[in-house]
Order: C-alpha cells, then sequence, then structure tokens
C-alpha cells in the first residue's frame, strides 16, 4: 500500500512519531556497532484491563500498514555516498513518504533526518544520518496474534525481531497502535457481552473522542469488538465500517411550524397513484392519535411536526423521530405517529425512534404499549415492531438495565464510554527485548511484575474435549509442540511447583504475518476479524467471561522456560 495513497491517520506515514529516546538509542547502537545485530522484542501487557478477565488483541492491520510504509530517508534523497545502493526493500516500502504540508509561516518542514540532526548533539557524526537515510523494515518479521484473538497477560501480541537498530525504533510507534486498539475493542466487547446478542450497539462518540486518530481508532475497533456501527462517517469511508445515524435536537428545534417545504407532496411507495400532501395528511391523523391518547390537539408541538414532515419527505424509507425535544408523551410520540401513520397510507414504514433523556427504561416501555394500543386501533400491525433507540451518556451499568429482560429498547447509542474507555485509560502494552544474537535477554528487577521471559518462544492455546479453553502456555521456540492427548507438565506464574493438564486440542497462537519485511499472507478483513472476536468470546467459560470479580485465565510457562528464568535468575545475583 502505498504511503502517499493511505489517508488512514498520522502513523502509517510518519516515523517520527515515536520518543525520543528511541533516536537516542538508535545512535547509541550504532556508534558501539551493534546496529545489525539480530534481536526480538515482544510487545505485551501485564494485567487485563477493566477488571477483567481477557482482553482482545488489535490493531495489527495497523502495524502492518505501518510498517510496510516506515522509512526514514527523505523523498527524493540521493544514493548513499559511497556510491553503494541503499538496501531495496519489496515495492510496497519503496515508494517514498507523503510531502507535509507547510508550515503556518510557510516554510517547509525539516525533513524525517533534518529534524533528528537538530534535536541530536550537534557533533554526531553525519555517516549516522546517512545510516537513517537507508532505513527500512524489509529485514523485519513480526508474528502475532490474529486480529480479535483473545489475549491474556504475558502473551505476545507481537514477536518483532530484526536488526537492532531498526526493531528499537519501531517501540512506541507499534505501542501507540497496538494498545488503544486492543483496549477499545475489549471495551466494546465488554459493552457487547452485558447488552447481549440481540441488542444493536451504536457508537456515537467521534465529538467525545481523544482527537480524530482517536475517533477514528475508537469507531474502527469498537466495531470489532461487537457493535454494530459507528456515526463516525470517515470510518465507513476508509475502513468499511457500517455507519448510522439519526437526527439531532437542533434539526427539530429548527423549526418553528409556520414553514411551508417547496414541495409537501409525497408520491405512494409503490410509485403508482397522485402525490399526498404530507403534512396535511399528518394534520388528519394527528386528530386522531391525539383523541386516542386523551391529548388536547394543541399539546403536540407544530414545529416538531413540522421538522418530522420535513425529515420524512426527505426520506420517506428511512424515517425516524427523536422524540424528547419538548414532551415525549405529549409531544414527540403524537407527532412521530401523525406523520408514521400518514407514511404508513403511502406504504411507507417508519424505522425507529430515539430518546435521549430522563428514564430510557421507563420510557422505551410506555412507547412499546402505546405503539401496541395505535396498532391495534387503527389495524397497522407493523408499528408494534418499530425499533426504539435509546442514548444518553450510558455506561457498563446503564447498559445492564436496558439490557434486562423485558426492555423494549432494541437499538443503544454508546458514545463516551466506549471511546474514551473511563474505567481505565490505557492497556499498559509494554515492548521488551528477549534475545540478541540469538542469546535469551531478561529484565531483572526488584518488582517481580515487572521482569520479563526471556529467549524467542512459542505460544500455544489448551483446549478441553468440550472445545473450552484451558490455559495457554508460553515455551522457547526451539521446543517440541504440545500434542492434544498427551500430559504436559507447566509452571503456573509465580507458581513454587508445577502441575501437570492433558489437553484435547492444542492451538498455536502466534501466526507469522510479516517475513523480511513481507507480507506472508493477505490480512482478515475488520469484519472477519469482528467475526473471530465474537467466536474467540464464546470459547470463554462463563467464569472467565463473567466482567465482575471473574476467575483469572491461566498463563503457564513450559520447564524448559522456567528452568531458563531460573538460570538467569541466578546467574545475575551478586
Amino acid at each position: 500500500m502505498a504511503a502517499e495513497r493511505d489517508p488512514e491517520g498520522l502513523a502509517a506515514a510518519r516515523p517520527l512519531l515515536t520518543d525520543l529516546y528511541q533516536a537516542t538509542m538508535a545512535l547509541g547502537y550504532w556508534r558501539a556497532g551493534r546496529a545489525r545485530d539480530a534481536a526480538e522484542f515482544e510487545l505485551f501487557f501485564r494485567r487485563c484491563p477493566f477488571g477483567g478477565a481477557f482482553a482482545l488483541a488489535a490493531g495489527l492491520r495497523d502495524c502492518m500498514r505501518f510498517l510496510r510504509a516506515f522509512r526514514l530517508r527523505d523523498a527524493g534523497s540521493p544514493p548513499h555516498p559511497t556510491g553503494a545502493p541503499i538496501p531495496r526493500a519489496p515495492h510496497a516500502l519503496r515508494e517514498p513518504p507523503p510531502r507535509e504540508p507547510p508550515t503556518p509561516d510557510g516554510r517547509p518542514h525539516p525533513t524525517n533526518v533534518q529534524f533528528l540532526a537538530s534535536v541530536l548533539p550537534p557533533d554526531t557524526d553525519p555517516a549516522f544520518f546517512e545510516h537513517l537515510r537507508a532505513l527500512d523494515c524489509s529485514e523485519v518479521t513480526v508474528r502475532a496474534l490474529p486480529e480479535g484473538s483473545l489475549a491474556f497477560p504475558g502473551v505476545p501480541l507481537l514477536q518483532v525481531s530484526g536488526p537492532l537498530l531498526v526493531v528499537q525504533l519501531l517501540e512506541t510507534p507499534l505501542l501507540c497502535l497496538v494498545s488503544y486498539a486492543s483496549l477499545v475493542a475489549t471495551n466494546a466487547a465488554r459493552l457487547r457481552l452485558i447488552a447481549g446478542p440481540e441488542k444493536r450497539l451504536l457508537e456515537m462518540g467521534l465529538r467525545r473522542a481523544q482527537g480524530p486518530d482517536g475517533g477514528l481508532t475508537a469507531s474502527t475497533y469498537s466495531y470489532l469488538g461487537g457493535f454494530d456501527s459507528s456515526s463516525n462517517v470517515l470510518a465507513g469511508q476508509l475502513r468499511g465500517v457500517p455507519v448510522a445515524g439519526t437526527l439531532a435536537h437542533s434539526f427539530i428545534t429548527s423549526f418553528s411550524g409556520s414553514e411551508l417545504p417547496p414541495d409537501p407532496m409525497l408520491a405512494p411507495a409503490a410509485g403508482e397513484g397522485p402525490g399526498v400532501d404530507l403534512a396535511a395528511k399528518a394534520q388528519v391523523w394527528l386528530e386522531r392519535v391525539c383523541a386516542h391518547l386523551g391529548l388536547g390537539l394543541q399539546e403536540p408541538h407544530p414545529g416538531e411536526r413540522a421538522a418530522f414532515v420535513a425529515y420524512a419527505l426527505a426520506f420517506p424509507r428511512a424515517f425516524q423521530g427523536l422524540l424528547d425535544s419538548y414532551s415525549v408523551r405529549r409531544s414527540g410520540l403524537p407527532n412521530f405517529l401523525a406523520v408514521s401513520l400518514a407514511l404508513g397510507e403511502l406504504g411507507y414504514r417508519a424505522v425507529g425512534v430515539r430518546l435521549d433523556s430522563g428514564d430510557l427504561l421507563q420510557q422505551a416501555q410506555e412507547i412499546r404499549q402505546v405503539f401496541r394500543t395505535i396498532a391495534a386501533q387503527f389495524q397497522v400491525p407493523w408499528l408494534e415492531s418499530v425499533p426504539i433507540a435509546v442514548s444518553n451518556n450510558i455506561d457498563e451499568e446503564a447498559l445492564a438495565q436496558l439490557a434486562q429482560e423485558g426492555s423494549e429498547v432494541n437499538v443503544i447509542g454508546i458514545g463516551t464510554s466506549v471511546v474514551t474507555c473511563p474505567q481505565q485509560p490505557s492497556l499498559g502494552c509494554v515492548y521488551k527485548l528477549v534475545a540478541v544474537g540469538g542469546q535469551p535477554r531478561m529484565k531483572l528487577t526488584e518488582d517481580p511484575e515487572k521482569q520479563t521471559l526471556p529467549g524467542s518462544k512459542a505460544a500455544f492455546r489448551l483446549l478441553g474435549s468440550d472445545g473450552s479453553l484451558l490455559m495457554d502456555v508460553l515455551q522457547l521456540a526451539e521446543e517440541p509442540v504440545p500434542q492434544a492427548g498427551q500430559e504436559l507438565r507447566v509452571w503456573p506464574r509465580g507458581a513454587q511447583e508445577p502441575c501437570t493438564v492433558r489437553p484435547a486440542q492444542v492451538e498455536p497462537l502466534l501466526r507469522l504475518c510479516l517475513q523480511q519485511g513481507q507480507l506472508c499472507e493477505p490480512l482478515p478483513s475488520l469484519a472477519e476479524s469482528r467475526a473471530l472476536a465474537q467466536l474467540s468470546l464464546s470459547q470463554l467459560s462463563p467464569a472467565h467471561r463473567r466482567l465482575w470479580n471473574p476467575a483469572q485465565y491461566q498463563v503457564v510457562l513450559s520447564e524448559r522456560l522456567q528452568a531458563l528464568v531460573d538460570s538467569l535468575r541466578v546467574g545475575a545475583s551478586p
């Protein structure tokens, strides 16, 4: 994918979306003659978010996009001054990065390498910057959990190997791309579990998101996590997320009732017969509805009714009403019914109503009851099942109420609580060195939780005979693959003694995604990753899927990996 044709945010085109210390370490590696040492890093998290027992892996597509576009050399820069050609990468990696727009004062931005030169010591050897200009990811290999997979603490979401200097530079951008995506996907999955499979969930948090990139990421990965659609049109254009929306109170309150549409006539849905004055037809129905509901004809707000008529003329096949601009019972509901029944005479069907304030659960139940009585009174059975949508700062607690048995709510719009992840604003992913030159590396610290697991590793998921998840096992890459039906001795994290397990099934977790800079296979679509996420969640036991006080899922070590950890600890002791 060409970087200049990829409009999907900052990261795909900007290799300097990183921390300065990555550049200072790069200079240190280069000066020590270690830039090309073979190295491997792992990206993982230490604790499941939101007090739960699982997370969803997400952001892999964005990582692949970033890695395929990554290079620091300046657009149009000349070959290496020694005359040796700059190492060439696959076609997808060779296209020049996009040109930055000028600064506000009209001057061009410094190029990537020029800017790094301005923030590193002035006596830095110019040859270092020529080295940077030659960098790309043509020697980088990535193994990863497929997007939408269940992820657990300590199990790598990504394994990144390649030249030490390059894979060190990738730390911050990969963390940025994976951490928030996985957090939002997990948050959305929790909300989906609370809502159950029948409620439709609409993500509508763009206006509350942490900037445009945060908004696009949230819309994308809330869909992966189980939401049905998003209000974010850009997410629909760039990522294929289904988009949905209704209308705002401003549209309704902008009408006073004196407005006359330029063409009030609406043709029947079947396309045959003369047009009908929709406003006049709605007025006739309003009298009948008010009489049935025991309301005075003057109570429903005329401006609201005019707004509904205008919207229905624009969207006769997708008419929906926002009912709480004035009074739901005395205005919004009768006005909606009047316009809907007028449309119904012409063969159209209203597609829904929305509530945005008050006791949403109680109001939805009352509205459904009115729909049923009106449907029976006027012989319009389709009205009984018109969907009821609700919104208004819905969090997990409010969602649980709206999802309870007997709720008449069909669609739930959630904004702030899904895009900002207020219960936990960061997943806390880390990116740690595990091997250099084929030799294991381990971070030993006074805090046991922050110690890392050394060596190049493989990861497997062990399942029971009923397909339920038993545990994940980490082992050294050179160890034999665990076999179904065979007893396996493993060490639970932090345990003093091993235990045995006999899995009925064994699934490898990490797939080869990028090898020497080239994609190994097409990445699944967002919709396919969403389907995998729902399948993965269905495999969790109820105890692990429980959102409050869940049982913790076990991640265990093979005996050889545990022995390596113990030997490195002993070797590091004074």
